[in-house]
């Protein structure tokens, strides 16, 4: 009953009005209910014309209108050729020609006055501050166009050639059960780390307000944001309460980190963390590569690597496995595109390639890569199967929309997304001295048979995840990765049969 009197209402609104007007706000009324209604409007007039430069599946802008019903259930948007409306359980709440093709001004103006009619009837959105109502707004937005596709408020770092340049006091956390902040990470020589903040401390105030009172906005605003800014923390540890006043600084973390284990006969082994698929990351490796020649193996850790700039990640490959095809991009009707690096490989040392459920975006391409051309053997356990890589599209208002419209493959053209990639050797069936023994023992004797489920198109990826759990400790998933890849790399004999396989 409630569908059919919608649409009844709808359809004795459509004759209401004919034209849509010069403007729906008065120059002389720029803030309606906190918010500069001109401001808001061009911010949403710039996101839709940018928005209208990528491929939105066959969808178009009175999709995107009508997700803002995504913002309460009473809520239901028609957006037709002719109207928007807005009608709040069965009464019709706001009615307006819709604007004409490409008339971005005239589409901003009709969803900010949208939004002003929402807050009016929806607490949550109306206390909601001004980067909170961005948020859920352009999320309720990018919904009906991309499920994946989010909206950054503001740029919290940028690139620069050695390493992410981050604003913060220095420190990683999240909420415990009562809403509190307890620290999980500290950055090294940051504000926090200096002041002497450790991990498991708990925060309780900041500025004199309770961070049980504070939303995840206005906490990730005092961590970290694009400018500096000073900050009060009442902080809990175990040695007791303390006051600790912080202001944030630029920090910055490499993109990839190098570790020599040096050994006068074999030349040793290189260990190459990546924690961002990056040309910085790139650089970083290609150096390493040119300073150690003389390795007689390369531990390759992709076990939280992610990324979504393919061309960054066909150079990091290339230095490996050479000019071939490292992953196939699927841009939303188009064809698929080959990626290849441009250049000669600069190494071929025996290579272990690290893996983990946290290996996502083009680092699934690269593990992929390696394994695709016998280049290495993958260890670990299986990666994300969360190979999609965005197209980041900035605002003019200093924020970003991201749009995770591009799928990867293979280079060899299989599907990585919803599966993943698998390792040949799985460590969490090898955690004990006894089972790598073992294992290590039937490789040798040629009684290693393994099957190859990256080549089993058929088989359930949920099987092969629960056949090789994650390993929860990350303590001991070092301890056994550091054991086996050293394994490996110092016997050729189980090398060459690994990448056999």
């Amino acid at each position: 009953m409630k569908i059919i009197k919608f649409f009844m209402a709808l359809f004795l609104a459509i004759g209401t009005t004919s034209a849509f007007a010069d403007s729906l706000f008065f120059e002389d009324e720029p803030i309606q209910d906190g918010l500069n209604v001109f401001d808001v409007s061009e911010t949403f007039a710039d996101i839709y014309e940018k928005l209208d430069s990528v491929k939105w599946a066959g969808k178009n802008i009175n999709v995107a209108i009508e997700s803002l019903e995504n913002l309460n259930e009473n809520a239901h948007i028609a957006a037709t050729d002719e109207r928007v409306v807005l009608v709040w359980k069965d009464a019709i709440i706001a009615n307006y020609p819709r604007p004409g093709a490409g008339d971005w001004h005239g589409f901003g103006e009709i969803t900010t006055a949208l939004i002003l009619k929402l807050r009016a009837n929806d607490p949550i959105l109306h206390d909601a501050s001004e980067s909170e109502m961005y948020q859920m707004v352009v999320d309720s937005l990018m919904r009906g166009i991309d499920e994946n596709g989010r909206y950054i408020y503001s740029r919290a770092a940028e690139i620069a050639e050695d390493g992410r340049l981050l604003t913060s006091i220095g420190l990683e956390g999240a909420r415990d059960a009562r809403g509190n902040y307890r620290v999980t990470g500290i950055f090294k020589d940051s504000p926090a780390d200096i002041s002497g903040i450790r991990e498991g401390d708990l925060i309780v105030t900041v500025n004199g307000t309770d961070v049980a009172d504070m939303s995840d906005a206005e906490l990730a605003a005092v961590i970290s944001g694009f400018n500096s800014g000073t900050s009060k923390l009442k902080v809990l540890s175990p040695s007791g309460e303390k006051d600790v006043v912080l202001r944030r600084a630029t920090i910055i973390l490499a993109d990839a980190d190098v570790v020599h284990r040096s050994d006068s006969d074999t030349g040793g082994i290189l260990e190459i963390v990546v924690h961002q698929v990056s040309d910085n990351a790139a650089a970083i490796i290609n150096e390493a590569l040119a300073t150690y020649p003389d390795v007689s193996g390369i531990v390759l850790d992709l076990r939280a690597a992610t990324g979504d700039d393919e061309r960054a990640a066909a150079k990091l490959a290339g230095l490996f496995i050479g000019a071939k095809p490292v992953m196939r991009i699927i841009e939303t009707a188009k064809n698929e595109v080959e990626v290849i690096p441009g250049g000669d490989a600069v190494t071929d040392v025996p290579v272990v390639v690290l893996m983990s459920d946290m290996t996502r975006g083009t680092a699934e391409a690269i593990v992929a890569a390696f394994y695709e051309n016998a280049r290495g053997v993958l260890v670990g356990t299986p990666t994300a199967g969360s190979a999609r890589i965005a197209t980041r599209i900035n605002l003019d208002n200093g924020g970003a929309l991201e749009l995770l419209n591009k799928s990867i493959k293979t280079g060899s053209g299989r599907i990585i997304d919803g599966r993943g990639i698998f390792p040949i050797v799985c460590l969490s069936n090898i955690r004990t001295a006894q089972q790598q023994n073992a294992f290590f023992l039937n490789v040798i004797n040629n009684d290693f048979n393994a099957q190859d489920f990256n080549m089993d198109e058929d088989i359930d990826p949920d099987v092969i995840r629960r056949g090789c759990p994650v390993i929860t400790s990350g303590a001991d998933e070092d301890a056994v990765a550091a054991a086996v890849s050293v394994k490996i790399l110092t016997d050729s004999k189980v090398y060459n049969k690994l990448v056999a396989e």
